[in-house]
């Protein structure tokens, strides 16, 4: 069974000497669907099948007023079956962690304010093979009477940014070929003091002792960006297996607008938790199995599949 549930801000305390432990981190801005669900039970199961410990961690950075929503997801994952070890984790109460590794990177001479906005950036020319955006480094070498200048021009604190300087940092995945990634000058808090996320899970990750992370294939293109401000701040790297997200019938990721696609509401269709089990089971390529322990003792990590299921 799963430790109860606390609101405290401190590591699980399972792992973090060594950084063993696997994670499932979800963000507390609704119910989980059916893809949370799916993600859910595969960390779990990585983490389980290798004899990892496995931390629940619900990431309220910025949704101070939704614990009602993580309180019902932790319950959901109780409800397929899923445990975890130590104290459930909850990030809003990391303020002070996070203000470190941002003292740490800005002491290292790292960090600048930023004063652009989404609209300045998108709009900013940049390089032909730069997706659309990319910060091109507006701000980053802007002299004091600018930034000065540019502070009496706006009606809001800066962001501030990480100097990467363009680094060029190798991805390896457990499901996915290796890959280079050029990085932009990544924003680790923003301009009304919130950490950011890329920030914000690379602390987490450390404080809690995890060195696996498996999570949606849509965060493959910033993983570059948290192995980047891992090492810079001398934190250990952890191994990444990044698994196809569940679309809607349109092709897009799945959301609670596209109908029944919670557990409640499965569960209200007629269906039982064994036939949500076995839906996901059968979709990542492993026999139907209706309790997740059945699928933790059949899981075959190379059978996985390596593009999105669409789900109906």
């Amino acid at each position: 069974m799963a430790e109860p549930i606390s609101t405290s801000g401190e590591p699980a305390r399972i792992g973090s000497s060594n950084h063993r432990a696997g994670r499932y981190a979800p963000s507390p801005s609704g119910a989980l669907h059916i893809g949370n669900l799916r993600t859910a039970l595969l960390a779990w199961a990585f983490a389980r099948a290798e004899g990892r410990p496995f931390v629940v961690r619900v990431e309220d950075i910025d949704d101070y007023k939704t614990r009602d929503f993580g309180l019902q997801q932790l319950e959901d994952l109780a409800a397929l079956g899923l445990d975890w070890d130590g104290e459930v984790v909850w990030s809003s109460y990391r303020h002070a962690h996070y203000q470190q590794a941002i003292d740490q990177l800005t002491s290292a001479g790292l960090t600048y304010p930023c004063y652009c906005s989404r609209k300045d950036i998108l709009e900013a020319p940049r390089a032909p093979h730069d997706p659309p955006g990319t910060y091109p480094g507006t701000c980053a070498n802007l002299t004091e009477d600018e930034r000065a200048e540019r502070q009496a021009t706006r009606d809001r604190p800066p962001a501030i940014r990480v100097r990467t300087n363009r680094a060029q940092v190798e991805v390896t995945d457990r499901l996915h070929p290796p890959q280079v990634q050029v990085l932009d000058d990544v924003v680790i808090q923003r301009f009304d003091g919130t950490p950011a996320y890329n920030l914000t899970v690379v602390v987490d990750d450390h404080l809690d002792g995890v060195g696996q992370v498996v999570r949606g294939d849509d965060l493959l293109p910033v993983t570059g960006r948290q192995i980047w401000l891992a090492r810079h701040l001398g934190i250990p790297v952890p191994e990444y297996a990044h698994v196809p997200l569940v679309l809607n019938q349109a092709g897009q990721r799945l959301a609670k607008r596209d109908g029944a696609v919670t557990l409640a509401d499965r569960l209200a269709l007629g269906e039982t938790v064994g036939d949500v089990i076995a839906a996901m089971a059968t979709s990542l390529h492993h026999s139907p199995t209706r309790t997740a322990q059945a699928f933790l003792d059949a899981f075959n990590p190379t059978l996985l599949p390596r593009t999105p299921w669409v789900f109906a």
